[in-house]
């Protein structure tokens, strides 16, 4: 194998790796973006909901 050829592989093989590598970070974000962000303002949601429940509750026992 003379090194122009092994040259050519070793310029496909980055190639292919840096391809993959961009396509896996992409689709990572992608996803990360649409999965975790909804959950996590899921969990906000909720968790602001129980605090003003827990509000609401004492100010209402204060009252009577």
């Amino acid at each position: 194998m003379s090194e122009k050829e092994l040259g050519k592989k070793w310029d496909r093989c980055l190639a292919d790796g840096a391809i993959k590598l961009g396509t896996g970070l992409g689709l990572g974000i992608v996803f990360s973006v649409l999965f975790f962000k909804p959950g996590l303002g899921m969990a906000y949601g909720n968790c602001q909901s129980d605090l003003r429940s827990s509000y609401l509750l004492h100010r209402s026992e204060k009252e009577q």
